[in-house]
Order: C-alpha cells, then structure tokens, then sequence
C-alpha cells in the first residue's frame, strides 16, 4: 500500500523584547551569569502578579498580520499545567482557545512549484528555564537550573498539516525565519535556540481518510536536522507499518550523531495539561484601531521586496530570490548598488551569491560578521578595480585578504603590487618567452587545435602571477602564433 507523509510543524521564536513577558526583568539571558536576571514573578514565587507585556503582544500581532492570520478581537491567556524541572510553578502561561492569530497562510516554493501553507494560529506564551546537565567526579549525573531565561517571551506558530515531504518543511521553516527576521521580532537563529521547530508526522494510506498515530518529533537545531528527522521518520513509520508493527502517539527525539529518531515519551493530549483561564490576568481586547497601528508598522516583506528588486534593478527571479531570502543579505545589495553607477545590480548580485557566500559559509559566519571587516562601498570599490586595475580571479583573492584585514581593495593591490598588466609592449616579451617554450602546444594550435591556445593564455598569467590582462593576452598570442 501506498502512503502520504503529512507534515506540521509547531514553531516557538523567542521575541526580541527588553523585558521578560510577565515581569519587568531583563530579556538579554545569554550573556549573563546564571540566575542573575530573576525576580519571584519569573521564579514563580507565591503571591505574585505577572503583568502583560505590550510589546510582546505587538510583536505577536505583527507576525500574525504579517502571516495572513485575522487577529482575534477577544483574547486571553491560559495556564498549562505541567511538572517539569525547568518549570518551577509547576504551570505556564500561555494562550489556548483564544489565540492573538489564527487561520492564516504563507506560501512556499518547491522545485518551481508555489504552495499555499496553512497557519493554525499565532499565540503567545512564557519560555521555561534552562537545565545544564553535569556529570560529577564521581560519575553522577546532576541538573543544574539557570532561570534567566524563564519568562522571557515566546511565540508560537502552529501550522497545517499540509507539508508532504521533509524539502516542504525545511522550505516552510526558511521561509518563516525570514518573515520573522524581516519583522525585527526575533533573531531566528535555530543554533542559539531562539527559533525551535517540534514537528509532527504521520502517514496517510492512499485511499484513506484515517491517519496513522502522530509522532511528534523533538530537538531539531538547524535546516538540515530537520530535513533529515523527518526524512528518517517517514522511512521509520512505512517500515513499521509493512512490518505490521502498530504506530503509537508518541513524542521522540532526534539523536544527531546517530542520524535517527528514539521515543521518550507518550504524547499528551490537550486534556493532559488541564488548561484554564489565567487568574492573574484579565482578558486581553484587542481593538481595530490598535490593529490597524500595527499594521503600519508592517515593512517590506520577503516576497514584496524580491518582486521589487526584479523590477527595479533587472534582476533574475532566482537571483531576487537567493539576495531577499536574508533580510541582512537584501539590505547589503541595496547598500552596496547604491554606491557606485559603475556598478550593475546584476555584477553585485553575483559577488554576493559567489565569493561573499562562500567566505561566510566557509568560515561559517553570517553576512553581518562579514560586513564588519568588508562593507558594502568596500566591495563596491573591489568590483570597480575588476573592471581595469585587476582580473577577476585577483579580485577574488583579494577579496580573500580584505577580509582577513579590512583593508580596502586599493590598498592590497598596492601593497602586494597586483595591479593588471596591460601594456602590450611588456605582455608581448612574455607571450614570446612562452612561445618559444612550449613548442609542441604552438604547433597543435596551428594544426587547428583550439584548446592549445588556453594552454598557453595559462602559461602566459602563470608567468605574470595572475596580473595580465586575459582578454589582451589572448589577442596578443593569437598576433604573435601567425607571425610565427
């Protein structure tokens, strides 16, 4: 029997705020020592009173405006009863039946196929504390509780299952990041932990309208973790199906190293964390002229300024695609284009998607970190001495020393003495020195052989360490090759 991999993702993002979501303590947890930035709100003291933060509420509203989703006129927040170490009251505030966002979609774009994605909802809730776990001396595991991070602001974005393959869903997150990056509501940065994706899989026998049991799949830190969790897991489930194994409502986890899925626990039902309304807290309405304030704030999306750079700069689709997916990236185009009319959006297109992602993947930094060593007007200004003062595959190596230096191009061409040879008097001793030593490759390009002569355009910029002109010195030999 045939089946179909359904797919949907729950996404938390850690908002960008100053203060934490019920208190006023500081957001800024990571840089800080263990268990500085608390207060018995966040530590879930008796008798407290968490109060609502504004900006987290707008934040939340923008992403929700921003993903299509109606924003509720009522909402309210909930408590989550759970026990858990890194949960201290024993309970979250968070947001059930009365979402800030619901029923909204984004789209996605898979080998040249668009597709709607639907969005459940947009909520918003509190992040629970941070366990580090330690081995002593002696071999004895142990927990230790940072609660910097408790409280601070999460959103969640709960799609549809209607992803069917583990590329869908890496497109989905990609695309999402980018929504959020481009709102300035979060980093989006999986590694660090500010952009979590749970997923949940099944399978849906062809014919069907029955699922089998949803898995919900864990601790997935990048693109590429998820892609291969859920490529792992469909394979997983088929396998267990035609072996007549049953499927059970579980939750596992995805083991790196091991390239695979491992169960955990069983998964809970809504039932199991018995959801009430926050006492503490009143009903939150959310009026339409707030709304409508919100969503002036809105900026240039992802896809608004990609059709916009098509139009404007007379760029490709996948070139406008590849330079907008980064909010960081798009604004370093447009920064740098702006600099010089000598240079064409279509050449600072391809430096950015060539030599400049290839140093930052290399090193793998973003182009923020590549920025601080090599602006915008620097690159501009190494483009424009491609075009006379050196060859392309010199730019590229001093591209190379500019950002190990954050030196301007004009000056390492300086001090290493690079600039392009283009005088004919001196190319045409070299051309003739590489002529009379390479006999055998001048007589097959006079037999007609025509890769004979790249040979020797070679052999002329090995002689001048790169710094001749091609062009010129293909001329040259091609004067020199029929006087001879």
């Amino acid at each position: 029997m045939n089946y179909e991999t359904i797919i949907g993702l729950e996404v938390h993002a850690q908002l960008l705020t100053k203060s934490k979501m019920y208190c006023g303590c500081s957001a800024d947890y990571a840089s800080t020592p263990p268990n500085t930035h608390v207060c018995p709100v966040c530590m879930g003291m008796p008798g407290v009173l968490p109060v609502i933060n504004k900006q987290a509420v707008e934040f939340t509203m923008m992403t929700a405006l921003a993903l299509n989703c109606p924003i509720s006129e009522y909402t309210k927040f909930d408590r989550k009863n759970y026990p858990y170490p890194d949960l201290m009251k024993g309970y979250q505030i968070s947001q059930y039946d009365a979402p800030i966002g619901q029923k909204g979609w984004l789209t996605i774009e898979v080998d040249g196929e668009r597709k709607k994605i639907g969005i459940t909802r947009v909520h918003l809730e509190e992040d629970v504390a941070k366990l580090l776990h330690r081995t002593s001396p002696e071999g004895e595991g142990y927990s230790l509780v940072d609660v910097n991070r408790s409280g601070c602001p999460l959103m969640e974005v709960v799609g549809e299952p209607d992803l069917r393959s583990p590329e869908e869903a890496r497109q989905y997150l990609i695309k999402l990041r980018s929504i959020l990056q481009y709102l300035g509501v979060s980093t989006g940065n999986m590694e660090e932990g500010s952009f979590r994706c749970d997923a949940n899989i099944s399978l849906l026998p062809e014919g069907s309208s029955e699922f089998t049991a949803k898995v919900e799949v864990k601790n997935m830190n990048s693109f590429k973790a998820v892609y291969l969790a859920m490529e792992y897991e469909a394979k997983r489930q088929r396998k267990a199906v035609a072996e007549g194994t049953k499927l059970v409502q579980e939750t596992r986890g995805w083991v790196e190293e091991k390239g695979k899925t491992v169960s955990q626990r069983s998964k809970e039902y809504a039932h199991d964390y018995r959801y009430f309304p926050e006492p503490d807290l009143p009903p939150l309405v959310i009026g339409r002229d707030w709304v409508e304030d919100v969503r002036k704030k809105l900026p240039e999306l992802p896809e608004a300024r990609r059709d916009r750079f098509i139009a404007e700069y007379a760029l490709p689709l996948y070139d406008a695609s590849l330079l907008t997916g980064s909010k960081a990236m798009a604004d370093y185009f447009e920064e740098g284009v702006k600099v010089s009319k000598d240079v064409s959006p279509k050449e600072a297109g391809n430096w950015l998607l060539g030599e400049v992602s290839r140093i930052i993947n290399a090193g793998n930094i973003d182009i923020d970190e590549f920025k601080e060593k090599v602006s915008p007007q620097m690159l501009s200004g190494l483009i424009l001495s491609s075009h006379g003062a050196i060859n392309t595959a010199t730019a590229k190596t001093v591209l190379e020393d500019m950002f190990q230096t954050g030196k301007t191009a004009d000056e390492i061409i300086k001090e290493r003495g690079l600039s392009q040879i283009s005088d004919t008097q001196e190319l045409e001793k070299i051309v003739a020195e590489v002529i009379n030593s390479n006999v055998q490759p001048v007589a097959d390009f006079k037999a007609g052989k025509e890769t004979a002569l790249k040979f020797l355009v070679g052999q002329v910029m090995k002689a001048t360490k790169g710094r001749a002109n091609p062009q010129l010195v293909s001329e040259v030999l091609k004067q020199k090759l029929a006087e001879a």
